[in-house]
């Protein structure tokens, strides 16, 4: 069996998510990580607008776009 290797941010997440003893507080957790990565986003999307890499005709051509697989049964 291959040895997991940890980062430390992985480390200091499994030590703060041992003190979690309800569901409430997973909840609170869950929506904490989405908010952290919420704003990760928004930073890029500034960082892209601002460099010119994303823009208004960039964002219509992808208006309407299904990035979707399609599955056949």
């Amino acid at each position: 069996m291959e040895a997991i290797n940890f980062s430390p941010a992985q480390i200091h997440l499994l030590n703060l998510m041992s003190h979690i003893k309800t569901d409430t507080g997973l909840e609170q957790l869950r929506k904490q990580l989405a908010v952290f990565y919420a704003n990760l986003v928004d930073d890029e999307m500034d960082r892209l607008w601002e460099s010119g890499q994303w823009d208004e005709k960039r964002l219509e051509e992808l208006r309407g776009s299904h990035f979707r697989t399609p599955y056949n049964s």
